[in-house]
């Protein structure tokens, strides 16, 4: 009967009634859903027909080969971006201009706050934001040719803010690699942040231009706990690695910054003052940190995350999320968003002010880059012109 006065809801007593099973981690993945984005016109209920067991035995390792969910392979697009230097204005932001290679991130952090940007492609910010990857093969192209307008106004460019510039596809595709040759070729200064120890690769690139105070490198490490790291951020570098390619980096002259992105209550933030120490042992000279932020998707996201990974946690955690927010998952005012506000906040500052200032983490004499050996190719017009003859 599809009478609406004789439709029932599923009886959880029934004996043909199946609940749906709770989302299963994915190996290698940070996110256990495909959440949809909030873009998409068709909404969709998953609905468990008992056929299938998608949730992992008792006792077994998700992470393991042949629990949990399927592998879920990664899927890499070609694209040719019409631009690639984006303008901020965000006054919390201490850049103007970025440059990301890359759409989605294979690292797979469950708190990233670029994962809704997927839904602008029509994809989902949970697993296809890092494994339907989008690489911009015209990027370095597209830069040498911006940098060389007469109207281009050289300041300091901020490399892989959104996606992680140094993610595993960055191996074959090289397209990091090229784009830094561009701003080393112009004496362009430029700033990078990563979770990778693939920047190592880049040494002889970045080493001369830091000595010229064209580069600087910060290296995000969340916890020093390595089995949270891994459902966290699943394919970044280790936190253990992490540590030595700070070190590796400051051996070859590369002012390092740590940064500590994202405390999460109860989760990471029991860490921060030993990740701290070990980042001031490894070399970095400076340090930052930020407040978990969940803005639209990654909000549900993280908390599946959490009830798959921390569940007796999960409560404890979201209440002192809210805390610092004012009662609600995410505060996006500029004042507040990068820090939160309240008493656990506060308190939270005063624990990473006084570790740093110990550590002598509050260094700044690496924080101005010098842009007055920019070398602009004059031969690229804005707009070029015809012969005549």
């Amino acid at each position: 009967m599809n009478d609406p006065e004789t439709r029932r809801e599923p009886d959880p007593d029934a004996e043909n009634w199946y609940p749906v099973a709770p989302p299963a981690p994915r190996k290698g993945r940070g996110a256990v859903t495909n959440l949809q984005g909030r873009y998409e016109v068709d909404q969709r209920e998953t609905y468990d027909d008992g056929w299938q067991q998608t949730h992992p035995e008792e006792g077994a390792d998700p992470h393991e080969e042949g629990h949990g969910a399927e592998v879920l392979r990664t899927q890499v697009f070609e694209e040719r971006a019409k631009s690639i230097l984006t303008r901020n204005q965000s006054p919390d932001i201490p850049f103007n201009v970025s440059l990301n290679p890359y759409r989605g991130c294979e690292h797979g952090c469950i708190y990233c706050f670029a994962r809704p940007t997927h839904s602008y492609l029509g994809l989902s910010p949970g697993l296809d934001f890092e494994s339907r990857l989008y690489a911009k093969i015209n990027a370095p192209e597209l830069l040498a040719r911006e940098i060389s307008k007469p109207s281009y106004e050289p300041e300091p460019i901020a490399l892989g803010v959104n996606t992680d510039a140094w993610q595993p596809i960055e191996r074959d595709l090289r397209l990091t690699r090229r784009v830094i040759e561009v701003l080393a070729q112009r004496q362009h200064p430029f700033a990078a942040i990563t979770k990778s120890s693939l920047i190592e690769r880049d040494i002889d690139l970045l080493a001369p231009m830091a000595q010229r105070r064209q580069f600087m490198a910060a290296i995000t490490i969340t916890t020093l706990d390595a089995d949270v790291a891994r459902t966290l951020e699943p394919r970044a570098a280790t936190p253990a690695r992490r540590l030595r390619t700070i070190r590796t980096l400051a051996q070859a002259g590369i002012p390092v910054g740590v940064s500590i992105a994202p405390v999460i209550p109860f989760v990471t933030e029991p860490d921060m003052e030993r990740v701290l120490e070990a980042c001031a042992e490894a070399g970095a000279t400076s340090a930052s940190y930020i407040v978990l932020r969940l803005p639209w998707e990654v909000s549900p996201l993280f908390q599946g995350w959490l009830e798959a990974h921390f569940p007796q946690r999960a409560a404890r955690v979201m209440s002192r999320v809210r805390d610092m927010r004012g009662g609600k998952d995410y505060e996006s005012d500029f004042s507040q968003r990068m820090k939160g506000t309240g008493l656990w906040a506060d308190l939270l500052k005063q624990r990473f002010h006084q570790a740093v200032k110990r550590l002598g983490l509050n260094e700044r004499r690496h924080g101005i880059l010098d842009m007055s050996e920019f070398v602009r190719d004059k031969t690229v017009r804005e707009k070029p012109q015809l012969d005549l003859f």
